[in-house]
């Protein structure tokens, strides 16, 4: 809700790999939703009861949805998912992906269509601790943007963003059995995942945040710290293995 008050979140699962984290993040049956479905479904309910009020309020909807593989960006609802894209800043729209896709969306319908277009083109593969292990970091991002005019009839445009953020889970090479590209899959997963929990630290105690040590932590930059809003969901695994 607060997104659609022009703040900007994150909602992440972090833990070590095959300890459910992508359960957690994208669910099951509808039965067993994950955490982003359940946020597609809350706000448009939310703008559905906000438009039925009547308060002239006007609401346009887009998502992206891409990967970070091995340091690459990759556009999952895109033509082409294996194409490679950049990271550029500029003043008006900070820290974006060039050319990546925005879909405009109208409803729970059409958003989770985008969401299932990009799930078969995520990277995944199997490992010693997990048969279907993600190879890579995905983000999937809506952004709304909210019209209403102000008491001298004046628009006003809030804009926020909402990041939720499936990662790839820690490794240790002699527990998943990791060779040739999971191996080198697995070093980039595991450095990506140390520069955000430095990221984190640095923002909780008030030091400069190393924010370009990786295109995961850049990308997510101005949805952490500030008075954005964050959330992290361990996960945690009850395997005595583990």
């Amino acid at each position: 809700e607060s997104v659609l008050e022009g703040y900007n979140g994150t909602i992440f699962a972090y833990g070590q790999t095959g300890c459910g984290k992508t359960h957690t993040m994208m669910g099951g049956t509808d039965e067993q939703r994950g955490i982003i479905p359940n946020a597609f479904l809350h706000i448009f309910g939310v703008i559905d009861d906000q438009q039925n009020l009547g308060q002239g309020k006007n609401f346009l909807v887009r998502c992206s949805f891409i990967e970070i593989y091995n340091e690459e960006i990759r556009d999952l609802i895109g033509k082409d998912s294996k194409k490679k894209l950049d990271i550029k800043e500029s003043k008006e729209k900070g820290v974006f992906v060039r050319d990546v896709n925005q879909k405009i969306v109208k409803n729970t319908t059409e958003i989770e269509h985008c969401r299932k277009v990009g799930e078969e083109n995520k990277s995944v593969a199997a490992t010693k601790m997990n048969n279907a292990s993600s190879r890579s970091h995905s983000i999937f991002t809506i952004l709304i943007e909210t019209s209403e005019k102000n008491e001298a009839g004046e628009e006003v445009i809030k804009a926020g963003k909402l990041n939720l953020v499936d990662l790839a889970g820690s490794e240790r090479q002699s527990k998943t059995g990791a060779v040739g590209a999971r191996l080198e899959e697995a070093k980039s997963i595991n450095l990506s995942l140390s520069a955000l929990g430095n990221v984190i630290s640095a923002l909780v105690v008030g030091k400069h945040v190393p924010y370009r040590d990786s295109k995961l932590t850049r990308l997510l930059q101005d949805s952490l710290g500030g008075n954005t809003k964050t959330v992290m969901i361990a996960a945690l695994s009850p395997a005595d293995y583990n």
